[in-house]
């Protein structure tokens, strides 16, 4: 017996428009970002120095 595939959603007029404009915004503001490689190897000295 086969499963059924489900639909996928798709925005339509305002709210595809809106969600356009946000991922543009998003994209272009690179101040938010954050950079989690320098964090990671933080964390990754702070626990060989305390040897776990």
């Amino acid at each position: 017996m086969a499963i059924a595939i489900r639909s996928i959603p798709t925005l339509h007029g305002k709210d595809a428009e809106r969600f356009i404009a946000k991922a543009e915004e998003a994209e272009k503001n690179t101040k938010q970002r954050i950079n989690v490689s320098r964090n990671i190897k933080l964390v990754k000295d702070f626990l060989r120095k305390q040897n776990l």
